[in-house]
């Protein structure tokens, strides 16, 4: 199988095919707010992204910049990143809203991703809105990866129909 045709990055953007594979961790001071149900559960600018090549960043936000009340652990999900360990999840509800498997997080995280340890990562299509620097995040198909679009970020990117080949 063939990848599609990288999308060049015009100035100011970054193209996900220039992220390395193993992933990178890095800190990050835009601001990044979610919104659910009409209640901002997340808003900072002390995050880590992650930048693995043919993925959108993923955000991990900080708990003391959540709205931890509205996270419960959630006891039907857990995966395996060969990256990062192994993730558990949060369900999410905010007052009439339930929202399963809606974050998910690293109690223990391999050294490289240490920095994350009890980081909250959200699925930006499970959420009302969510921002970076006051933009509305497009999220990734296929919510395997949970990726945040933005408009200085460019493809094609991994996760949608025929793409679990690349």
């Amino acid at each position: 199988m063939t990848h599609p045709q990288r999308i060049e990055p015009q100035p100011g953007q970054e193209s996900v095919w220039d992220y390395p594979r193993p992933p990178r961790l890095e800190r990050s001071s835009q601001q990044i707010k979610i919104v659910v149900n009409g209640v901002t559960i997340a808003d900072s600018s002390n995050t880590y992204r992650v930048l693995e090549t043919s993925h959108p960043p993923v955000y991990y936000i900080p708990p003391a910049d959540l709205k931890t009340e509205y996270l419960k652990p959630a006891t039907s999900q857990r995966s395996f990143c060969e990256w990062k360990g192994m993730a558990s999840y949060y369900d999410l509800t905010v007052e009439d809203k339930y929202i399963g498997n809606a974050a998910w997080y690293y109690t223990q995280p391999t050294e490289n991703f240490a920095p994350i340890k009890d980081y909250v990562a959200f699925y930006p299509s499970k959420m009302d809105a969510c921002y970076v620097d006051g933009e509305l995040v497009k999220a990734q198909v296929g919510d395997f990866y949970g990726g945040w679009i933005t408009s200085n970020i460019v493809g094609p990117f991994k996760g949608g129909a025929g793409s679990w080949g690349w």
